[in-house]
């Protein structure tokens, strides 16, 4: 098996660095379940709009979440659904920090 190379790790790490916040957190859960729109997951965040729709573009810029508009209205898709692996997988540790 090839070993990672420091570029790879930074690529990861940038990655996790997007996950680790709770909001986003929430929007990937949610999206995990289907597609929904900007105004759905600012009220499932309880953030001011402006504030999800930085979440979002940084979702979206590392290929997390895919974007479409409809008229007025965008809505967001779950690009890469193997980031709830890690949400398991992060459950399984607290599980076993108890």
């Amino acid at each position: 098996m090839a070993r990672k190379s420091k570029d790879g790790f930074r690529q990861q790490a940038r990655v996790l660095k997007v996950l680790a916040n709770e909001s986003r957190l929430e929007i990937v859960d949610r999206l995990s379940r289907g597609e929904c729109s900007v105004g759905q997951l600012t009220e499932l965040v309880g953030s001011d709009p402006s504030t999800v729709s930085k979440h979002l573009a940084l979702l979206r810029a590392h290929g997390i979440v895919h974007d479409r508009r409809e008229g007025n209205v965008v809505y967001y898709t779950l690009l890469t659904p193997c980031v709830m692996k890690f949400f398991a997988c992060a459950s399984q540790v607290l599980k076993e920090r108890a």
